[in-house]
């Protein structure tokens, strides 16, 4: 089709108003583009070694050279923000004393403006920084990457560890200017005695021009109210980005399953960067908004993946959002009407007053699938066993009851269980879970059940619910292969909360409601 300079000039005046182009990707309004990289890093042969500044720089400089190609990749698809893992850059397993060379000086004050690549002279040890400036300088991009840090203290200081300095792990982030915007020191360490908790949290924030405030934390400190959920509420966050080195559990806590839960649960985008060293059960990233993810998992294979994506900025009020649960949750208890997909929407009832499971059925003569426990995560879950083309089950602990309504499209032979947990998880740290999961076990045996897997060909409908006890629920649902699906409907009614899904995409590994009582920690 030919065009007119007067069609040319139209549609080019139309482009002008609502996108833009940035490095050769036309942007659509209200979007960003986005980047993280998971980065398989090289390690030091023996991290429990001393070694001197200059061995710890070349070893980093290794890292950082492969750093510096990804922003320039992802500065080329048109990212205005990337985001690098947690020990991407010096690695792991060191010792309080091994891991001194490779920290870097930083100043953790809002008063002093420092440009590290313009100004590399204004303190010492500071060459990683420096570095890093200068790539978010040089390709006019947001950067932010995880690195050791220290901080001399004095022994008036209470805190103050008894080699006279502090030893964070630190989140770095720098404008497109190379200015360090925000540094952020992680609260929740995870078996790492190389560094310190600093002695209160850190809620940093940073301002971009094209999708407002981000806020940071690491890893580990997913799991907790401080500082992660109270960041987001205090400021109303909608944007965060969230270096980690996370080891995959299944079923229930493999990296872009829980990431894709914390964004959904929490209406908000997530840039999460995982390390990869699949030997170690580390991979896992993605770009997450509450209803579409672009994720990179893979087990099989080495070397580093970048991902770049395009994603709305997010503009509803979460804080509106939670108020309004909780009064969905208080008010909403006489009807018996969900908003759940057609095929099983007559089934539900989310009643206040159901019995506790018994080994007869309310019909009087119909024998009840058997109570049977198995470990999973580290706990002791009560599980029923899901049998049949469908059904309806439930099972309880503590004051905890989860109920299910299923059905399948084809029995496959996979034997899966509805599984409850309602205690304080004390391995490989304390906190408290109040839990319903569906779950595929591992074989056709009870004992399978809680085991780890990673394949499925079981198509269902379901509708799950239970009577949660606390509001921070993170729904998640885990397809064959380690994939992710998206709930048909979710929230609140009757004061139970529910999730349900007309057919899954493939077949289910997971699918559950992991609640976190903060409170009970």
């Amino acid at each position: 089709m030919a065009y007119t300079m007067v069609d040319l000039c139209w549609k080019l005046s139309v482009c002008f108003f609502c996108c833009q182009v940035v490095s050769g990707r036309v942007k659509r309004d209200g979007h960003y583009v986005a980047a993280v990289y998971e980065h398989e890093s090289i390690l030091s042969p023996n991290p429990t070694a001393l070694v001197d500044r200059q061995s710890a720089l070349e070893l980093m400089g290794r890292n950082l050279d492969i750093y510096e190609q990804q922003v320039v990749a992802a500065a080329r698809q048109g990212a205005q923000i990337i985001v690098f893992p947690e020990d991407g850059i010096h690695g792991f397993n060191f010792t309080r004393s091994s891991i001194y060379p490779y920290l870097d000086f930083v100043l953790h004050s809002h008063s002093v403006k420092w440009n590290p690549c313009r100004e590399p002279y204004l303190f010492n040890d500071t060459e990683v920084l420096q570095r890093l400036s200068c790539m978010a300088l040089k390709n006019k991009i947001f950067l932010v990457a995880n690195l050791g840090t220290k901080q001399p203290c004095e022994h008036t200081d209470p805190h103050c560890p008894s080699d006279g300095r502090y030893q964070f792990n630190t989140n770095v982030a720098f404008n497109d200017d190379g200015m360090l915007v925000a540094t952020y020191r992680k609260h929740n360490l995870y078996f790492e005695d190389a560094f310190d908790a600093p002695p209160e949290p850190d809620y940093k924030l940073f301002d971009t021009p094209f999708a407002g405030k981000f806020g940071m934390f690491t890893c580990f400190d997913i799991l907790f109210f401080e500082p992660a959920v109270n960041l987001i509420r205090q400021y109303n966050l909608k944007q965060v980005v969230y270096p980690t080195a996370w080891m995959n559990q299944l079923p229930l806590l493999a990296a872009v399953e829980f990431q894709q839960a914390f964004a959904t649960a929490f209406n908000i985008n997530i840039l999460a960067a995982n390390i990869h060293h699949p030997t170690l059960g580390m991979t896992g990233s993605g770009i997450y908004t509450p209803v579409k993810s672009f994720i990179y998992h893979n087990m099989e294979s080495y070397g580093g993946k970048l991902i770049v994506a395009e994603i709305p900025v997010i503009t509803t009020d979460y804080k509106t959002n939670l108020e309004s649960n909780e009064r969905f949750r208080e008010n909403l208890h006489h009807s018996c009407k969900t908003s759940t997909s057609a095929s099983m929407g007559n089934q539900v009832c989310f009643k206040e007053e159901q019995e506790t499971p018994g080994r007869v059925s309310e019909k009087g003569n119909e024998q009840l699938p058997p109570l049977f426990y198995a470990e999973m995560m580290y706990d002791n879950f009560t599980f029923v066993p899901v049998w049949g083309e469908e059904g309806e089950l439930q099972v309880c602990a503590n004051t905890l009851c989860c109920y299910l309504n299923y059905q399948r499209a084809v029995l496959t032979g996979e034997l899966y269980a509805l599984g409850v947990f309602d205690g304080l998880h004390t391995v490989h740290g304390t906190y408290y879970v109040q839990a319903c999961a569906l779950v595929k076990c591992g074989g056709l045996s009870f004992s399978t059940c809680g085991q780890e897997v990673t394949d499925a060909t079981a198509v269902i409908d379901f509708q799950l619910w239970g009577n949660m006890s606390t509001p921070y629920i993170f729904p998640l649902l885990l397809t064959s292969g380690i994939t992710l699906d998206f709930a048909d409907h979710m929230g609140w009614k009757n004061k139970h909360y529910f999730i349900s899904k007309n057919r899954t995409s493939s077949g289910l590994l997971t699918a559950a409601l992991y609640g976190r009582w903060y409170e009970k920690d």
